[in-house]
C-alpha cells in the first residue's frame, strides 16, 4: 500500500471493540456513585454515592436501554454494546463538566448557579455528540435521529424538573400528580436554584447543537459527494462497524465505489498417478485486501477451504485498486478458478528451475509441460505491490517465448513497511518494472532449454504457535519441493503480508539440501485489522521461523513422490475498488482526520461561546 493508503490504515489503532454492554453500564454506575460523593453533601457517605447513581447514573442506564429499541424501531443500525458504550461517553461529559464547573466555582465567586449553568450545557453537549454518533451510525435525517439521540438528555431534564420542584411554579395538577412530579424534599438542596426558564434554554441550546452538527456534517461529507458521490458517513459507520464489531457494514460503502473488472485466474495443479491431487497453486489477480475479512482479507483462507490437495495461494501483481468489494466476490473467483481446473491437461515432466536477475528483479522459473510457474522478488531491496498492468506484461513477455500459460506469483516478501522514502511501489513507466519484464523474459528464455524429466512433489505445512496479531494468517507456513532430473526446488509460502527486509534471504540461505528456494507470502490481510504493517518477522523470533521452515521443507522431501502438473486459466468478472479509487479514499479519509479535529475545535468554540450569550441574556 501507499504512504496514503497505510495513514487510512493506521486510523483503526483509534478505533477499539465496543465492550459488552453489562461492562460499560457497571464502569457507568461506579463512576456516578464517585461523582455523587464528591459533589452531594449528606451525612452519609453511602447517601452521597446512592444520589449520584440516582441523578447521574440513572439516566445512563434510561439512554442505555432505550437508544437501541427506540433507533432500531427507526431503521437504525445501533446495538446493544454501542449504545451503552455511547450513554458512558455521555456520563463522563457529564461528569467532566461539573468537576471543572465546581473546581471554578470554589476559585471564584461565581457560585452555584454557575455550575448549574454548566450542567444545562453538558446535556446539550451530550445531546450533540449523540446526535452525530445516530446520524454517523444509523444514517438518518437530523430531525429522525433526534428522537434516539435526545434520550440521555431528556431523562435527565425530567429528573431536574421532578427533583428541583419545579411543579411549584405552574398551577396545573392536583395532589397525587404533585406527589410524582414535584419531591424536591428528597432532593439535593443544590438542585433548588432550577427555575422553568432553564429548561427553556436547556431547549435552546440543544437545538444550536444540533444545527451545529448539521453544519459540521455537511461541510465534510460535501468533498467525499462530489469527487466519489457517496457520504463519509457511510464511511465513517462502516469502518467502524467493522473495527469495533466485526460488521460487514463497510462492504456496503465499498459496493457503492466499486467497479466492475474482469480478472485471470490460474491454477497450477499437481496429482499422483492415480490422479489423487496432492497440492494446487491458486492465483487470481486480485489483491486480498484492504483489511481484515472485509471484501478479500481472507482470499487464501478461501482458497484453502476450496482446495483439494494442499493449498498455495500466493500473492498475485496487483494492488489496492483490485481489492474485492464484498467477500461475495470471491465465489467468483472460486466459480472461475473451479473452471480452470476442469480444463487442466496434466504432463508428467517438467523443466528444471531456472533464475534469471535484472537489475533489483529476480525471477525463478520451472517449466511444467508447456506452462510455467514464475516467482519475482525485488529481496534483498524493498518493494509492495506490483501494478497489475505491468503483471499481465510481464507474463505477456513470458509467453512470447514460447510457453502457454503462466503463473507469474509476487513473492512479496521483502519491505521496510510503511517507513522511509521509498515504498518500493512497482508501478508502470519505473525502472524496476522493466527489470521485471526483461528477467520474465529471460528466465522463459531459459527454460525451454532447461534439463526436462520426471516430476516429484512433496508437501508438508505446520499451523505454527503464531496467530494474526503476530502477522501469522491461518494457514501458517506452507512448503512445496519439486525434483526434476535431481534438483531439488522448494517453494515456501507464509501466510502473512509482506516480510521484514532481510529475513528472506536468511531463510533462503539456510534452507538445507535444496538447489533452489523461494519465500512467498500470501499477503493476507487478516492480520491488519488493527494494525497497517504487521509484516511476517515483525512480532515473532526469526530464529524460530526459520527453524521452522527447514523443519517443513525436510519434512516435504521425504514427502516426494511421482505426480503429473497442469495448468490452466479462466476469468472472473467481480466488482473491486477501482482505478485510483482507493488513492482516492485514503487521501479524504487522511484530509477528515487533519482538518476535521480543526474544523470540529472552531465549531465547539463558536456554538460555546453562543451558549455564553445566551446564558448571560437568559
Amino acid at each position: 500500500m501507499t504512504a496514503t493508503q497505510g495513514d487510512l490504515a493506521a486510523l483503526s489503532r483509534y478505533i477499539f471493540r465496543a465492550p459488552r454492554w453489562y461492562s460499560s453500564l457497571g464502569f457507568a454506575l461506579l463512576i456516578a456513585a464517585v461523582a455523587g460523593v464528591a459533589a452531594f453533601d449528606f451525612r452519609f457517605v453511602l447517601e452521597d454515592a446512592w444520589q449520584g447513581i440516582f441523578f447521574i447514573g440513572l439516566p445512563t442506564l434510561i439512554a442505555s436501554a432505550l437508544t437501541p429499541w427506540i433507533d432500531g424501531k427507526l431503521g437504525g443500525q445501533l446495538t446493544r454494546n454501542r449504545a451503552s458504550l455511547l450513554a458512558l461517553a455521555g456520563e463522563l461529559v457529564v461528569v467532566a463538566f461539573l468537576v471543572l464547573a465546581g473546581i471554578i466555582a470554589v476559585l471564584t465567586p461565581l457560585g452555584q448557579g454557575f455550575v448549574f449553568d454548566t450542567l444545562l450545557a453538558a446535556l446539550a453537549s451530550v445531546f450533540a455528540l449523540r446526535l452525530l454518533v445516530v446520524m454517523a451510525v444509523s444514517r438518518k435525517s437530523l430531525l429522525i435521529a433526534s428522537i434516539p439521540a435526545s434520550i440521555h438528555t431528556v431523562a435527565s431534564a425530567v429528573l431536574l424538573f421532578i427533583y428541583s420542584g419545579t411543579m411549584r411554579y405552574f398551577e396545573i395538577g392536583g395532589p397525587l400528580a404533585r406527589s410524582f412530579l414535584s419531591r424536591p424534599e428528597r432532593a439535593p438542596p443544590e438542585l433548588l436554584v432550577v427555575v422553568p426558564q432553564d429548561f427553556l434554554v436547556l431547549g435552546v441550546i440543544c437545538v444550536l447543537y444540533a444545527g451545529a452538527v448539521w453544519a459540521f456534517l455537511t461541510v465534510i461529507d460535501r468533498p467525499w459527494r462530489r469527487s466519489m458521490d457517496v457520504s463519509v458517513l457511510d464511511f465513517i459507520r462502516g469502518f467502524i462497524g467493522h473495527i469495533a464489531e466485526g460488521s460487514r457494514e463497510l462492504e456496503t460503502f465499498f459496493e457503492d465505489i466499486g467497479e466492475e473488472a474482469i480478472v485471470p485466474v490460474t491454477v497450477l495443479s499437481f496429482r499422483t498417478p492415480g490422479g489423487r491431487e496432492k497440492a494446487r497453486f491458486t492465483l487470481p489477480m486480485i489483491h486480498p485486501g484492504p483489511m481484515g475479512e472485509i471484501g478479500g482479507g481472507n482470499l487464501p483462507e478461501r482458497v484453502a477451504a476450496w482446495s483439494e490437495g494442499m493449498a498455495f495461494p500466493p500473492h498475485a501483481t496487483a494492488g489496492h485498486d483490485f481489492n474485492l468489494v464484498t467477500e461475495r466476490e470471491v465465489d467468483s473467483i472460486l466459480d472461475a478458478a473451479s473452471e480452470a481446473v476442469s480444463a487442466i491437461s496434466y504432463d508428467g515432466v517438467a523443466s528444471q528451475s531456472v533464475r534469471k536477475r535484472v537489475g533489483d528483479a529476480s525471477l525463478i522459473g520451472q517449466a511444467f509441460g508447456n506452462n510455467a510457474l514464475l516467482v519475482s522478488t525485488f529481496s534483498p531491496q524493498f518493494a509492495d505491490d506490483v501494478e497489475f498492468s505491468i503483471g499481465m506484461t510481464a507474463g505477456a513477455e513470458a509467453r512470447v517465448h514460447g510457453l502457454k500459460d503462466v503463473m507469474l506469483v509476487d513473492a512479496h516478501n521483502s519491505n521496510n513497511g510503511l517507513s522511509g522514502p521509498d515504498l518500493g511501489h512497482v508501478v508502470p513507466g519505473s525502472k524496476r518494472s522493466y527489470d521485471m519484464i526483461q528477467a520474465a523474459g529471460a528466465v522463459a528464455e531459459g527454460l525451454i532449454d532447461a534439463p526436462r524429466g520426471p516430476i516429484q512433489l512433496g508437501v508438508a505445512w505446520d499451523r505454527t504457535p503464531w496467530s494474526a496479531p503476530e502477522g501469522i494468517g491461518p494457514l501458517g507456513v506452507r512448503v512445496a519441493v519439486v525434483e526434476v532430473e535431481g534438483q531439488l526446488t522448494a517453494y515456501v509460502l507464509v501466510d502473512g503480508n509482506n516480510m521484514e527486509p532481510g529475513l528472506r534471504d536468511r531463510i533462503v540461505e539456510a534452507i538445507p539440501d535444496v538447489d533452489a528456494a523461494e519465500i512467498m507470502t500470501t499477503d493476507t490481510h487478516v492480520v491488519n485489522t488493527v494494525k497497517s504493517a504487521n509484516q511476517v518477522g515483525g512480532a515473532i523470533p526469526h530464529d524460530e521461523l526459520v527453524s521452522l521452515i527447514c523443519s517443513l521443507t525436510e519434512t516435504a522431501r521425504a514427502d516426494l513422490e511421482p505426480v503429473e502438473a497442469g495448468m490452466a486459466s479462466s476469468r472472473a468478472s467481480v466488482i473491486v475498488f477501482g482505478n485510483d479509487r482507493t488513492e482516492t479514499l485514503a487521501s479524504h479519509a487522511n484530509a477528515l482526520i487533519s482538518m476535521g479535529g480543526a474544523l470540529a475545535a472552531a465549531f465547539i468554540i463558536v456554538v460555546f461561546g453562543v451558549s455564553v450569550l445566551i446564558f448571560l441574556l437568559a
